[in-house]
């Protein structure tokens, strides 16, 4: 009788008992991908926002989701790679950035949702079929506005008395930066200034254009956006100028931030952390077919006075009355 009811116990016991691995099960995390040409350190900020932005929605980094960071270290040769890596890790949503880390994910996938934290031009390039209505698994934020090239050359003539001769520095492969590059154009005849054309494609590309702003004596540099390898190369390009005594123009502040002259153009860590709603509602059940492309709608002006003094610069007070960010 004992023994009857001993094994009772043990069949009972095998009944409830949790097999093994039983106590690691939880709930499935999302897996968020994310995708920059960019190095770990220039990147850090862009990502901190969009983490910020999924906190914000009630996402909780380890408990509801897991976030699959990627950087291409400036070697755009793994662009493709990483790609391919993060579609293979079955994420839920991908988020890249730049024009060639967007193709090189939307080359692997074509049903994995992809939100383009920023890009040039979209609807140009094919990633969406119009801004208002994207028609795929690809949506986010454009960076596409000509107009501000024409701003900022305008702007570096206010702050470089007698400027006559700008080395400008884009990429002819995006096709946002040849708009922006027809618009300098333009407004530097309206304001008689003789632009140096200089293509970056590669690394290769930037050496060689560091070389002709030597030889060719440009008095000022401006570097158009959406270019990647000037993205992964920021403190060399901002070195270079510092070093040549040459005043810089650029599209984002985390240049004048590490010592270029001048910035004007939307916030990168806002359209990263604006990139984070996409996420949301894609994961709430949103088709990125239905969810409008979005542009910026405010841009910033910075200034560092420390590199102004440096090149001899006296900025106008009016100009520093303007500015979102003055560097001291």
């Amino acid at each position: 009788m004992r023994s009857r009811t001993l094994l009772s116990i043990v069949l009972l016991l095998a009944v409830v008992a949790p097999g093994p691995g039983a106590a690691e099960q939880g709930p499935k995390l999302t897996k968020i991908g994310l995708l920059t040409p960019s190095t770990q350190t220039n990147a850090a900020a862009f990502v901190q926002a969009f983490r910020h932005g999924l906190r914000e929605l009630g996402h909780v980094e380890g408990k509801t989701f897991v976030l699959e960071v990627r950087y291409g270290e400036g070697k755009f040769e793994r662009i493709p790679e990483i790609a391919r890596e993060l579609v293979g890790l079955k994420a839920d949503v991908i988020v890249a950035s730049t024009d060639p880390g967007i193709a090189a994910v939307r080359r692997e996938t074509g049903t994995i949702p992809i939100v383009m934290a920023y890009s040039t031009d979209p609807v140009g390039t094919g990633f969406v079929a119009s801004l208002a209505h994207p028609g795929g698994n690809v949506t986010g934020l454009s960076n596409v506005s000509p107009e501000m090239s024409g701003k900022r050359l305008g702007l570096l003539r206010e702050v470089v008395p007698g400027l006559s001769r700008v080395a400008v520095l884009w990429s002819p492969d995006i096709r946002g930066a040849v708009f922006e590059y027809r618009e300098t154009e333009a407004v530097a005849r309206s304001l008689r200034l003789e632009l140096q054309s200089l293509e970056v494609s590669s690394i290769a590309d930037l050496d060689r254009a560091f070389s002709t702003m030597t030889s060719q004596r440009a008095q000022a540099l401006i570097l158009l956006p959406g270019n990647a390898i000037a993205v992964s190369k920021r403190a060399d390009i901002v070195a270079f100028t510092l070093r040549n005594r040459l005043p810089s123009m650029y599209a984002a502040k985390e240049y004048v931030e590490d010592g270029g002259l001048v910035s004007y153009g939307p916030s990168i860590p806002a359209m990263y952390h604006r990139a984070a709603t996409y996420v949301d509602k894609i994961l709430k059940g949103a088709k990125p077919a239905d969810l409008p492309v979005e542009q910026p709608i405010t841009f910033e002006l910075a200034i560092n006075l420390k590199t102004a003094r440096s090149l001899g610069l006296t900025i106008p007070q009016s100009f520093i009355q303007r500015a979102d960010k003055v560097i001291q």
